[in-house]
């Protein structure tokens, strides 16, 4: 169960990550749609999993790729935002949150006709 703390910090690392990607978009990451879907947070605070979702590119390895080489970048720009709310900015890891793909796959096999 997560403390109220983690939530907080969690929703702040959601909500600046997502104005990252979404001024960073052209020049960092081949204006690619990335979104912020979800962040766990781990109890000490001092590390985060972020789950994003690519949209609006050629191919999604690539793109995830080069959002993993500039980790440290992005955090970096993380700490310059939230520096004055957080004791320690949290290291980041990023995944891919296939939650829509699987979504949709399960829709196409509710709407197959038998």
């Amino acid at each position: 169960m997560e403390s109220v703390r983690q939530n907080k910090v969690a929703k702040l690392l959601q909500k600046e990550l997502a104005e990252i990607f979404r001024a960073n978009a052209k020049t960092m990451f081949n204006d690619a749609f990335v979104t912020v879907t979800v962040v766990r947070i781990s109890s000490d605070l001092s590390s985060a999993k972020i789950y994003i979702s690519i949209m609006a590119s050629q191919d999604v390895n690539a793109t995830f790729n080069m959002i993993n080489d500039q980790k440290q970048h992005i955090r970096k720009i993380l700490g310059n935002l939230i520096g004055k709310q957080v004791r320690v900015v949290p290291e980041i890891s990023f995944f891919i949150d296939d939650s829509y793909d699987y979504a949709e796959k399960i829709n196409a096999l509710f709407n197959k006709p038998i």
